[in-house]
Order: C-alpha cells, then sequence, then structure tokens
C-alpha cells in the first residue's frame, strides 16, 4: 500500500502545522484515477530511488511492489533509467511532471502544462516554449530508460534486496 511509503517520507513542515493524514488520502485519490479508460501515465525513474531508504526495509519492499503492480497496469508505463547509462543526457535539474491532453482531431482542444515541485510549493509552466523543451527533456530520458523487460527485472533486484 503505497500510504505507508508516503507517511515515511520526511514532512516538508513540521508537523504540528500540517496535517498528516491529508497527503495520504491525496495520494489514495491519485491511485483512482489510474483506472480511468482515458489516462496514460509514463513514470521514469532513476535508479537511486530504488536504493535510497525511505522508513524502514518493509516500507521500501512495499513502495518497490507497488511499483512492479503498476507496470503491469495496461495504461500505465513504468521505466527505470539505470546506472549503467550514466548520467541522463537531459539534465532537468530535478523531477518534474507533464500534464495535459493531446487532441489529434481538434488541436485547439490540446493543452499541457509542466509541473515543477519545489520545497515550499509548486510551479506550473505553461509557456509553450518551456513546454516543448521539458517534453524534449522527457523523450530524451525515456529513450535512455530500461524498456519494460529490464526494468521489472531492476526492480525485482531491489526489492530482493530489502528482503534481508
Amino acid at each position: 500500500m503505497r500510504s505507508t511509503y508516503h507517511q515515511a517520507l520526511p514532512a516538508p513542515a513540521p508537523p504540528a502545522t500540517r496535517p498528516t493524514r491529508l497527503p495520504v488520502l491525496l495520494a489514495n485519490r491519485r491511485q483512482q484515477i489510474l483506472d480511468r479508460e482515458d489516462m496514460r501515465l509514463t513514470i521514469i525513474l532513476d535508479q537511486a530511488v530504488l536504493k535510497r531508504r525511505v522508513g524502514s526495509a518493509a516500507v521500501m519492499a512495499e513502495q518497490i511492489d507497488h511499483l512492479r503492480h503498476l507496470a503491469e497496469r495496461p495504461r500505465v508505463r513504468v521505466q527505470v533509467l539505470p546506472f549503467d547509462v550514466g548520467a541522463p543526457d537531459a539534465g532537468s535539474g530535478g523531477h518534474f511532471l507533464i500534464l495535459g491532453r493531446e487532441d489529434v482531431a481538434e488541436p485547439v482542444n490540446s493543452m499541457s502544462v509542466v509541473y515543477l515541485e519545489l520545497h515550499r510549493r509548486g510551479m506550473y509552466l505553461d509557456d509553450p516554449a518551456d513546454v516543448t523543451d521539458y517534453k524534449i527533456m522527457f523523450d530524451d530520458l525515456r529513450s535512455q530508460a530500461a524498456d519494460k523487460g529490464r526494468t521489472l527485472d531492476l526492480l525485482t533486484t531491489a526489492r530482493s534486496e530489502y528482503d534481508a
């Protein structure tokens, strides 16, 4: 269950000023969105996140099991950027999300924004040049990341390291 992993993450604000259950509830709601027919999700993870422990070994094992489960879903693509490819060519400087929809029939209905999660707040970039730059970075990262078979192998190997 993903909520255990989220509870193990360090809070960006002191616990007294931030409700602890809200992030967990929001994460669970986001998981429900993955069941929608019109939803597509591609996740690219650096292999380092599989090694960097958050919480206990059991929490990490649970999170990696969740990623393996996601990778098996029909509308979700999970790819790991393995250590052996070296530093990624696309130097994004951090994680980012590209949110939007493509409408081939009516391009005017298409929209995309980039979301950057910062220390205290998020930032949306909607300038077409910014969005294009991030789409290019994303495509570069995707081309360097492992395919589904190797990604599942990397997840399985990482998972076994938390059984000891």
